[in-house]
């Protein structure tokens, strides 16, 4: 597929008959003079070879010569996303006319093919058309980047020092960033920037990290103790956000703590997640939220201090991609997010997740985005704030709890409602939720057996 401006253009305005079914779509909250708002986006994840064909082993090459099990024209669940797909989200966030301050997006432009079949100059397109194609939507709008652990060639391999890579996505990044950012993100794939909002007096600092660097199959930054000193950079520059008293939003790809969904396993190193855990500890009063990607699935974690006090709020938002491998039980529908934050402090009230019901589009040939879910009236609680969000790990975590059935569903959005998740899946999901380091992560996991 033709990615460039034109074919983009031409598709974009296709858009508007192909997807009709955008007018009937929720409008979203109306958020009160108080309230600012910002979209989430992760893991696109473009396929430009999905195509529909008879031939369904080769209907993408992220399906890996598999059969595609019922391909459409918004993309399949053994497929990374067709440009539809990602056209479609994007003009469903546009068309749905909400208030937003600015977007954040977490990484993973390019598909997941192996590795001869993609090169540096293929990821710096990809990651550049996705770009382009953000800023022919949103032109005006203020966009926070993080790099994936795919937006590199190999994949995962991200440098410590300046590339080919950091150099091009600078470029690209330009007219979001600032001069100083842009510098700092050419030296290491990370940057920092403040978001400077005419509504709030409260300045509000993003830190976007580049946690690639921490990501196990990385082997450039084996036995380096700090990957491109981004761990000195970061304790720098959130002791001095503390001392202006500014409020700091963390974004990356890949999250800190458990993966939810395997045992005893964190998502980056396990002595970096010790480090950061650390550090998202000393500087808890000034970090107000935290956001990554990367596990293609929706879950929420809250950071407890030694005294096991919750002090910040973590969310990972769900992928556009709905690729799955052949062996797994589960993908996820495609999925895009609204955040409600308060303008005085930047404390986090709400979440709308919006999703694609990818079998029904398919179906119908239109993208009819809905809303899924908002998180307080889905569990019950007041806002996002840590002290909420851990009351309701503790109802997650009830046997036999209506609520964990509802948590699961979201996790996958809403992709089969006939899955279950009990016993040691659930074990494995509600330790993710409340513990972030090994030794409380290790203890809930032993406690495990009683929950049986």
């Amino acid at each position: 597929m033709e990615l460039r401006g034109g074919r983009a253009t031409r598709l974009v305005l296709g858009l508007a008959l192909l997807c009709s079914a955008l007018e009937a779509a929720p409008a979203g909250p109306q958020p009160l003079s108080a309230v600012g708002q910002f979209w989430h986006v992760s893991d696109l994840h473009l396929d430009p070879t999905y195509h529909v064909t008879p031939d369904r082993t080769k209907v993408c090459s992220s399906s890996k010569g598999a059969n595609a099990t019922d391909p459409g024209p918004f993309g399949d669940f053994l497929c990374d996303s067709p440009y539809e797909l990602i056209l479609s989200a994007f003009a469903f966030m546009k068309d749905s006319k909400q208030q937003v301050s600015f977007m954040i997006w977490t990484g993973d432009s390019p598909p997941h093919v192996p590795v001869k079949e993609l090169s540096t100059k293929l990821v710096i397109s990809i990651i550049g058309n996705m770009s382009s194609t953000i800023r022919n939507f949103f032109p005006d709008l203020q966009v926070f980047p993080a790099l994936g652990n795919h937006d590199y060639w190999p994949q995962d391999q991200l440098p410590v020092t300046t590339s080919e890579v950091y150099n091009a996505v600078a470029d690209f990044w330009k007219p979001w960033l600032t001069d100083e950012a842009i510098n700092t993100f050419r030296k290491g794939g990370f940057y920092t920037q403040l978001f400077e909002s005419s509504d709030s007096s409260q300045s509000l600092r993003i830190i976007s990290l580049n946690t690639n660097l921490y990501y196990g199959p990385n082997s450039v930054t084996v036995n380096i103790t700090d990957p491109a000193n981004q761990f000195a950079w970061l304790e720098g520059i959130l002791e001095t956000s503390s001392e202006k008293k500014e409020k700091v939003y963390i974004i990356g790809h890949v999250p800190i703590g458990y993966l939810p969904y395997a045992r005893n396993t964190t998502a980056i190193r396990e002595h970096y997640n010790e480090r950061l855990v650390k550090i998202f500890r000393k500087y808890s009063s000034v970090i107000a939220g935290q956001f990554f990607g990367h596990t293609h699935r929706d879950s929420i974690m809250v950071l407890l201090d030694e005294e096991e006090k919750p002090v910040n709020s973590l969310f990972v938002a769900p992928a556009v991609t709905p690729v799955k491998n052949v062996w797994q039980l589960e993908s996820n529908n495609p999925g895009v997010r609204l955040y409600q934050y308060d303008l005085l402090d930047y404390s986090l009230l709400d979440l709308w997740q919006f999703y694609l019901d990818l079998r029904d589009a398919n179906k119908k040939n239109e993208s009819n985005w809905k809303l899924e879910y908002i998180l307080t009236k889905a569990y019950g609680i007041e806002d996002l704030k840590p002290e909420s969000l851990y009351e309701m790990a503790k109802q997650l975590s009830l046997p036999h709890s209506t609520l964990f059935e509802r948590y699961y569903s979201n996790f996958i959005v809403s992709y089969d409602k006939t899955l279950v998740c009990e016993e040691g899946c659930k074990a494995c999901q509600i330790c993710a939720i409340q513990y972030l380091d090994y030794s409380s992560y290790t203890d809930c996991i032993n406690r495990e057996a009683t929950w049986r």
